[in-house]
């Protein structure tokens, strides 16, 4: 007798396919917000570098602003940022939400938090 068994049919595949995609879109809608991520943290990184010897707040936002200007960041903005004494130096943070539309009414919610150290001895 013969063997009848011939492999996955075309449901099966697309049993098998549908998660890869939607996965895939996924992914693909989420890129644009980590990369502006990345540039906001290599912004708040090279502003604290800038200001290892210290600086008053309203310096370092000038600084992180210009930064944005540079990788056209358009959010988070500067406002959000938050500037805070520590110690003999400055804490940076910028701690923000982000939205992803996926399908219809569905969207991707990434939460992004970016902490740096301006001046004094924090690394």
């Amino acid at each position: 007798m013969r063997n009848r068994e011939r492999g996955v049919t075309a449901i099966g595949w697309l049993f098998l396919l549908t998660p890869i995609v939607i996965v895939g879109y996924a992914a693909v809608r989420l890129a644009p917000l980590y990369l502006n991520y990345m540039k906001v943290t290599r912004a708040l990184d090279q502003a604290a570098t800038d200001y290892r010897s210290g600086g008053d707040p309203e310096s370092i936002r000038r600084s992180v602003e210009k930064h944005f200007d540079i990788d056209m960041v358009q959010f988070p903005t500067t406002k959000d940022m938050k500037i805070t004494r520590e110690g003999d130096g400055w804490l940076l943070e910028m701690e923000y939400d982000d939205e992803a539309p996926l399908f219809s009414n569905i969207a991707l919610h990434v939460s992004f938090d970016k902490t740096a150290h301006a001046g004094g001895g924090g690394g």
